[in-house]
């Protein structure tokens, strides 16, 4: 089943839910294999987030820095 389209959290963590499910199942997500649940999760949050627009790794100084989008909508904010 494919990925739903959304931005909201309900949507998020059903793609979350929709790719563990899956992993569980088949043992992979998409073309990787992760060693374990936690790894899966961990990749399929990465995924959904990415789905949603939001979540931009960019760099800076050297480091992945994640850019997102303050509550106000208005200036993104760097998390390290």
């Amino acid at each position: 089943m494919p990925l739903k389209k959304g931005r909201s959290k309900k949507i998020i963590s059903a793609n979350i839910g929709e790719m563990v499910r899956k992993f569980k199942k088949t043992g992979s997500l998409g073309t990787t294999k992760p060693k374990s649940v936690k790894a899966a999760v961990s990749q399929a949050a990465a995924i959904a987030y990415g789905k949603a627009g939001k979540s931009r790794m960019k760099k800076a100084d050297g480091g992945m820095v994640r850019s997102v989008v303050r509550r106000d909508g208005r200036t993104p904010t760097k998390i390290y």
